[in-house]
């Protein structure tokens, strides 16, 4: 099956972006419907409408051709914004966790990949590829906290990042029960205090001076 259907356009370039862009999707796909030890390049091949050798040609193993995949799509657009404030910051990071964990083309990867790798610790590269640039993300997020004096300078950083993500992955993937309204606020509001945050001192007048009920004296 040739890799460039059809009439070659003048923008070579652009049909190459095409052409990746269908494979991506293709690996998706297929690992939504197959699960990561079942997912055969020949079917991304098929499913993308290319030979296999186009797979070959952008990444020489399965392995990598997965991990390069979930490693792009796995990053917001955007970084969470700088709203002046830990709570805010902290709330923003959790909804961009609740978003990504509800998409139901994650929680099924998710879900298969970490299985898959408790079986094969090999894979821990691929179920790695979806975590890493998140926690690059919050990771950002806290040290701007640090910054702000609203963190302790010996803030454990690994231990904040998980509290930031795994009672979202617990509720909505392992036991699949709703966030009701309000529950980010509340979730913010313990992360909040299990990590000893104080207000950020601010200038009076400053609007992100306002306190939250759910977390005395936390700006």
């Amino acid at each position: 099956m040739p890799e460039r259907p059809g009439r070659t356009p003048t923008g070579a370039a652009v049909l190459q972006h095409r052409i990746t862009s269908a494979i991506e999707d293709a690996v998706l796909r297929e690992l939504a419907a197959q699960g990561y030890s079942r997912l055969a390049m020949e079917a991304v091949a098929k499913d993308a409408g290319v030979s296999k050798s186009a797979l070959y040609r952008r990444w020489p193993s399965k392995q990598e051709m997965v991990t390069a995949v979930l490693s792009k799509i796995s990053l917001p657009s955007a970084e969470p914004p700088d709203t002046g404030s830990l709570r805010g910051d902290l709330l923003e990071t959790l909804r961009a966790v609740q978003d990504w964990l509800s998409d139901p083309r994650f929680a099924t990867l998710l879900t298969d990949l970490t299985a898959e790798a408790i079986r094969n610790p090999d894979l821990a590269p691929v179920t790695d590829s979806l975590c890493s640039p998140r926690r690059a993300l919050g990771a950002a997020t806290f040290h701007r906290a640090v910054d702000r004096g609203e963190l302790p300078p010996d803030l454990d950083l690994e231990l904040a990042l998980d509290l930031a993500a795994a009672p979202i992955y617990w509720r909505l993937i392992i036991r699949r029960a709703p966030a009701e309204p309000g529950y980010l606020e509340q979730l913010a509001d313990h992360i909040l205090r299990a990590l000893a945050a104080r207000p950020r001192n601010l200038p009076d007048g400053d609007p992100t001076r306002t306190r939250h009920t759910g977390t005395p004296g936390i700006s």
